[in-house]
C-alpha cells in the first residue's frame, strides 16, 4: 500500500512538472480570467470564487512541484508583495462590520496573484503570449458569433449575458465580456497580441489574418471612446520602441533616457493640467459622469488620504463608503471607472505609490528586455503594460480580475527578463531565449 502511495505521488509530481499540464493550466487560467464575468452573470459569485480558488491551489502545487527549479529571490517582485501585504493590513482600520468583506477581497486578490505568479514560472514569454492568443481567438470568435445570433439569426436579447443583440445597427455591442468597454479592452489586447504572433511567425498566416481582422471588427463594434485612446497610445508606444529596437547598442540607453523623460514630463504636466483636462472632457458625451465621479471620490478620500477606507475590491454589494457616493450621484457604479482613484479610495497614498512602483518598475524593466532583445515577442510584455495603464485611466479592471492577473504576469515576467537578482543570486534561473513552440511556423522574427 505504501508503495502504490509512493507511485501515486510521483506520477502526481511528475504530471505537476509536464509542460503539458503547464500549457493546460495556462490556458485554462487565462480563460477563466477573461471570462469571469460571463461566469458571475451566468452562474454567480460562489462558481467564480470556487474556480479561482481551485485554480489557485493548482498553482501553488505546481510550484511546490518545481521548486527545485525556481529562487527565492525573484520570485516575485518586492512592490508586489508589499502591495499584496498593505492590502491585507487596511484590515486593521476597516470599519467595523466590513472585515469579512476585506478578507475575501484580499484572499481574491492573493488567489489571482498565486495564478499570475504561477504562470508567469511555468512558461516563457513567447508560450504566455501563444496562449493569450489562442484562448482571445476563441473568445473575441464566441462573441462575434452570440452577438450575430442575438442580433441577426434570431433577433432577441440574451439578458444573462447582457447581449442586446445590435449588431444589426452597427453596436454597440459587448461579446461574453459583459461591457463594450471591457470588449473593447479585450479586442485591442488580443489585436496587440494577434500582430505579435504575426510578426514572429507563431502561427500560420492565415490564422495571423483571421485573427487581426477579427479583433479590429470587434474594436469598431465595440463603440468603446476607451478602445479608441487605447489604440493611439500604443501606436505611440509601439513606435518609441521600435525607435529604441532600432538604435545602436551603445546609444540605446540615451535613448531610453530621452523616452522616459518624455513620458515623465507628459505624465507630470496630465497632473499640473488635471481639472482642464478633467474639464474639457466632461463637456464631451460620455465623460462627465466620469468627472462627477472622480470627484465625489476625492472628497472621500480627504477623510483618510493616507491609509483608505480598506480593501475590498470592486464595489459589489457597495460597501461603504461607495454606497453613499453611489446615493450622492444617484447612479450606481461598479467601481471607481479609475484604477488609480479606486487604489487610493481604498489604500490611500500609501496603496497608490505601491501601485504605481509596481507598474512603473514593470513597465520599465519589459521595456528595456523588449529594446535589447532581437525577438518581437518582447513587445508583447511593454505593450500589454501599456494598454492595462492606460486603461486604468477610464476603469478598474487591473484592481481585480483579470487587469491584475495580466499585471502579476507581466510584472513577474518582466522581473526574469530583466533583473539585479542573478548579481546577488547567480544560481538563479535564466529565462531561455524565446522561440516558436514545435510544430508552428518559422522562428521568433526581428522588429521590423
Amino acid at each position: 500500500m505504501t508503495s502504490m502511495r509512493r507511485a501515486a505521488g510521483a506520477a502526481l509530481a511528475d504530471l505537476l512538472r509536464s509542460a503539458a499540464f503547464a500549457r493546460a493550466y495556462t490556458v485554462t487560467a487565462l480563460a477563466a480570467g477573461f471570462l469571469t464575468t460571463a461566469i458571475h452573470a451566468v452562474n454567480g459569485p460562489v462558481v467564480v470564487a470556487t474556480i479561482v480558488a481551485g485554480l489557485a491551489a493548482i498553482g501553488a502545487a505546481i510550484l511546490v512541484a518545481r521548486r527545485d527549479e525556481l529562487s527565492f529571490i525573484g520570485f516575485a517582485p518586492t512592490s508586489l508583495v508589499l502591495f499584496v501585504v498593505w492590502a491585507i493590513t487596511s484590515l486593521a482600520w476597516a470599519l467595523d462590520g466590513t472585515h469579512s468583506r476585506t478578507l475575501g477581497a484580499w484572499l481574491a486578490l492573493v488567489a489571482w496573484t498565486v495564478i499570475g505568479v504561477t504562470i508567469a514560472h511555468v512558461r516563457d514569454t513567447l508560450q504566455i503570449a501563444r496562449a493569450v492568443g489562442d484562448v482571445l481567438r476563441w473568445l473575441l470568435t464566441a462573441s462575434l458569433a452570440a452577438e450575430v445570433l442575438s442580433g441577426i439569426i434570431l433577433d432577441v436579447q440574451f439578458e444573462t449575458l447582457g447581449i442586446e443583440g445590435l449588431i444589426a445597427y452597427g453596436g454597440p455591442i459587448q461579446g461574453l465580456f459583459g461591457s463594450r468597454n471591457l470588449l473593447g479592452f479585450v479586442a485591442v489586447l488580443g489585436l496587440v497580441t494577434f500582430i505579435i504572433e504575426w510578426r514572429a511567425r507563431a502561427v500560420a498566416r492565415q490564422v495571423a489574418v483571421y485573427s487581426i481582422v477579427l479583433a479590429a471588427v470587434l474594436v469598431v463594434f465595440s463603440g468603446s471612446p476607451t478602445a479608441l485612446v487605447l489604440v493611439v497610445m500604443l501606436v505611440v508606444a509601439e513606435l518609441a520602441l521600435s525607435a529604441a529596437r532600432r538604435t545602436p547598442r551603445e546609444r540605446r540607453r540615451r535613448a531610453n533616457a530621452v523616452i522616459a523623460s518624455f513620458t515623465a514630463a507628459a505624465f507630470a504636466l496630465a497632473l499640473l493640467l488635471h481639472r482642464p483636462i478633467i474639464d474639457f472632457f466632461a463637456a464631451r458625451s460620455g465623460f462627465a459622469t466620469r468627472a462627477e465621479l472622480w470627484s465625489e471620490v476625492v472628497s472621500w478620500v480627504r477623510h483618510r488620504p493616507i491609509t483608505g477606507w480598506g480593501f475590498f475590491g470592486t464595489w459589489q454589494n457597495e460597501p461603504f463608503p461607495t454606497n453613499i457616493v453611489n446615493l450622492s450621484l444617484d447612479s450606481p457604479h461598479g467601481s471607481a471607472l479609475n484604477a488609480f482613484f479606486d487604489v487610493l479610495l481604498q489604500l490611500g497614498w500609501v496603496g497608490l505609490l505601491l501601485f504605481a512602483v509596481l507598474a512603473v518598475l514593470a513597465l520599465a524593466r519589459a521595456w528595456l528586455a523588449a529594446a535589447d532583445r532581437r525577438s518581437v515577442v518582447y513587445a508583447w510584455l511593454p505593450l500589454t503594460l501599456v494598454a492595462l495603464l492606460v486603461e486604468s485611466m477610464f476603469e478598474s479592471y487591473t484592481v481585480s480580475d483579470l487587469g491584475w492577473l495580466l499585471l502579476v504576469v507581466c510584472a513577474v515576467r518582466a522581473g526574469q527578463e530583466r533583473s539585479w537578482r542573478r548579481e546577488i543570486d547567480p544560481t538563479a534561473p535564466i529565462p531561455p531565449p524565446a522561440t516558436p513552440a514545435p510544430g508552428h511556423q518559422g522562428s521568433a522574427g526581428s522588429a521590423g
